[in-house]
């Protein structure tokens, strides 16, 4: 049934995409100069979670690799790289210069020196979930390397740019933004038809089968891919030769709780801490928040940060919040 358990991995890299073109398109007008030898600006990726911005960022480099003969790449997931230390350090291991560096005694500006000596091959990185990077000014300091461009990934445009101090915002602001929408159900339908193609055997899931997987998804693709790949999984392990309506609504909810919890386990401490106290009051209005918040914290953060905080969580409908500033209720989302 499973000919190629590989594509149905969220972090698989499709040969093609679907129903992205637009975005593409200006990707790659955004990044043609590096085919020149020139650096490209940065580009800002912003939108809704499972809205393709990953993997199409990761598509148009590898596609940029088959071009240039001399280019660097590296991948950051800023979530878990979210120090300053760990992201330079990932960034000096794309180019393989970690070697004597020591985790616990080599200092920043060491890293940071390293990086920018390297040489002068063009380096592209791509800066996942960059609102979580702790320090905001190695954003500065990496847009100031002449060879680097920097592709930055995050759900929330206004929220990254507001934890931003002015030298950077002056820096930054004029950087290419492109807005990615979650996928209509006839797109996600069409995604998991590449997918059922590449990794399946033939007719082990019908078309009424992969709508019913893209309307449980709401419009998230790594929901989508989720459900078919433990549902593959489930009927290949059954045994049946098909996978079933059944089979979909059964799997639907483990993905979602799974893709939840992955998520709850990501979040940095004080993310962690305002998530819990939701979550344990069931519903709480913000100063009652913040203020049980700044009793547990060992560093509480500002006011504004803990507004930055909080929206990620919606973002990643961990949370939700209703009402307006004075009367806002935040509630845990099941």
């Amino acid at each position: 049934m499973i000919t190629d358990a590989r594509v149905l991995q969220p972090e698989f890299i499709p040969r093609e995409v679907q129903h992205r073109d637009a975005e593409v398109n200006y990707l790659s007008s955004v990044l043609n100069p590096i085919t020149r030898g020139q650096r490209a600006d940065p580009a800002l990726l912003h939108g809704p979670s499972g809205a393709g911005k990953t993997c199409i960022a990761q598509f148009l480099v590898e596609q940029l690799r088959e071009e240039v003969v001399n280019l660097n790449y590296q991948y950051v997931n800023c979530w878990e790289d979210h120090s300053r230390f760990k992201t330079l350090y990932r960034l000096l291991d794309g180019i393989g210069r970690t070697v004597d560096v020591h985790r616990q005694s080599t200092p920043k500006d060491v890293l940071l020196e390293r990086l920018k000596d390297s040489n002068d091959t063009p380096y592209v990185v791509i800066l996942d979930e960059v609102d979580q990077l702790e320090d905001k000014s190695l954003l500065y300091d990496l847009y100031r390397i002449p060879h680097l461009t920097m592709i930055l990934i995050s759900n929330d445009e206004d929220g990254l740019f507001v934890s931003m101090d002015d030298r950077l915002n002056s820096r930054l602001t004029d950087c290419e933004r492109i807005h990615f929408r979650s996928y209509h159900e006839n797109e996600l339908v069409a995604i998991l038809s590449d997918r059922v193609r590449w990794g399946l055997t033939n007719e082990v899931i019908d078309t009424s089968g992969l709508e019913l997987i893209a309307a449980n998804a709401g419009g998230d693709a790594r929901v989508a891919i989720g459900i078919l790949r433990r549902a593959a999984r489930k009927a290949k392990d059954a045994p049946v030769d098909k996978i079933t309506p059944d089979i979909v609504q059964e799997k639907t909810p483990e993905v979602k709780s799974e893709i939840k919890q992955r998520t709850v386990d990501r979040l940095t401490p004080h993310q962690k801490l305002l998530y819990n106290i939701i979550t344990e009051n069931g519903e709480i209005a913000p100063q009652q928040l913040y203020s049980t918040y700044c009793d547990r914290a060992t560093d509480p953060k500002t006011k504004r940060m803990v507004r930055n905080y909080l929206s990620k969580l919606e973002h990643y409908n961990l949370i939700s919040a209703e009402g307006n500033t004075k009367a806002r209720i935040y509630r845990t989302r099941v």
